[in-house]
């Protein structure tokens, strides 16, 4: 009773309203859906380079198809792949007979760099997704694609949301498990190699592998050398990264830092030296001098894997998947740049794997732009932005002007 007393004599207390109370209704914020961009993707045919990957499978196409998008195949683009025509109209793609229909298209997907002839194929404001072969790129290329203001996105400079670059690594562990099947075989008297067996049998050694980097390429390059029974050792200048190794593959094996007392020991023991440095500055440095390769084994191999950003050996140059070995110094060097594309069945489905994907976010972000402004990883792969050159190792190689693209996306947002 006494307590519906308190309650009810409560209740006759006049309110107090503060003088700074305000009935004024607030706006709700909503979050703005972006608007579905249709994209039209082009994919030409390849034709230099020796490269036969193509950058999305029938399988890929279908997808983008089926979400609406309009996708143009130059006839035979996918036949390096054993991918034909067919597989891709039956994906729903059309199947384009000029190349220059191809390059109508918003967004160009290649598998090997720009050429010159399709450089003066590109058109204004286009986007171009491909890879970049630094020793092979061309001032001129670039030329015609910043007066023509191109949005150009390297794919192996991507990163995914786990801070990885998906496409490299994949290509990565292909360029690694073939580099020692590539090694084998040029061990091999069939092509003029010294009639060593890789894995050795009982009572014969094995052959020696050296491998140089203990990345990605390392790490599968051992887990293959190690499966076919050689003798391995690994050079790194990173202590974590020849742990990592280690433990990746799980057993214990020779591994040292770049020294080059020891490198240049090992080396005149090796049959077998794998060049797998990462790049520095989009170059990848020289730790093998040509007198430590002069100073190698008669017959033995060197397979450089990181010919596409420049080569670890001195001795090094470009060659081929049609004349892909040279002798120098009676030491057989194997110096292609486009490793995958040797297995480009398998290279194309990989790097497919990544970019179909990224399209349907494209188009669900309301084109490249904002993708560009909303994925860090794939602001990583842009190294040209309407007509500036937004990679610093590219600007300083051809003297362009270097353009911060991150400052580059502010100063259009506040425009």
């Amino acid at each position: 009773m006494s307590l519906l007393i308190e309650v009810v004599a409560g209740m006759s207390k006049k309110p107090y309203i503060s003088p700074s109370f305000s009935y004024i209704p607030l706006e709700e914020t909503l979050q703005i859906t972006p608007k579905k961009k249709r994209l039209f993707i082009g994919i030409p045919k390849e034709t230099s380079f020796q490269e036969n990957r193509i950058a999305l499978t029938p399988e890929a196409v279908s997808v983008l198809v089926n979400e609406g998008h309009d996708v143009a195949v130059e006839h035979c683009a996918g036949d390096g792949s054993f991918y034909f025509d067919n597989d891709y109209s039956e994906a729903g793609a059309r199947i384009v007979y000029e190349k220059a229909d191809v390059y109508k298209a918003t967004t160009i997907i290649k598998s090997a760099p720009i050429s010159d002839e399709e450089a003066g194929l590109l058109q204004p404001n286009q986007v171009v997704i491909s890879p970049i072969h630094m020793p092979m790129l061309k001032a001129g290329i670039l030329e015609q694609m910043i007066a023509k203001k191109i949005i150009a996105i390297a794919f192996e400079s991507i990163k995914d949301d786990a801070g990885t670059y998906p496409i490299v690594r994949s290509m990565s562990e292909i360029a690694g498990n073939y580099a020692i099947l590539t090694a084998a075989r040029y061990l091999a008297n069939t092509d003029n190699g010294k009639g060593v067996l890789l894995g050795g049998i009982s009572g014969v050694p094995p052959a020696r592998v050296l491998i140089i980097g203990a990345g990605v390429v390392g790490e599968f390059a051992a887990r293959a050398a190690f499966g076919l029974g050689a003798d391995v050792m690994i050079f790194d200048n990173s202590i974590y990264r020849l742990m990592r190794l280690q433990n990746n593959i799980g057993r214990r094996c020779f591994t040292s830092v770049l020294e080059p007392v020891t490198l240049a020991e090992e080396l005149m023991n090796a049959d077998v030296a794998v060049g797998a440095l990462k790049p520095i500055n989009g170059v990848t440095p020289l730790v093998v001098s040509e007198q430590m390769v002069q100073n190698m084994k008669a017959g033995s191999v060197i397979i450089d894997v990181s010919m596409d950003r420049g080569g670890c050996f001195e001795t090094s140059r470009l060659t081929s998947h049609e004349k892909p070995t040279f002798k120098k110094y009676d030491v057989i060097h194997y110096c292609v740049p486009n490793i995958a594309s040797a297995v480009s069945r398998t290279a194309s489905r990989a790097i497919s794997n990544v970019l179909m994907p990224i399209m349907l976010q494209c188009a669900d972000m309301g084109g490249m732009e904002d993708l560009i402004l909303g994925k860090a990883g794939i602001r990583r792969g842009v190294y040209m932005y309407k007509g500036c050159v937004t990679n610093a190792p590219i600007a300083k190689r051809f003297n362009f002007k270097y353009t911060d693209l991150d400052l580059l996306l502010a100063s259009h947002n506040d425009m």
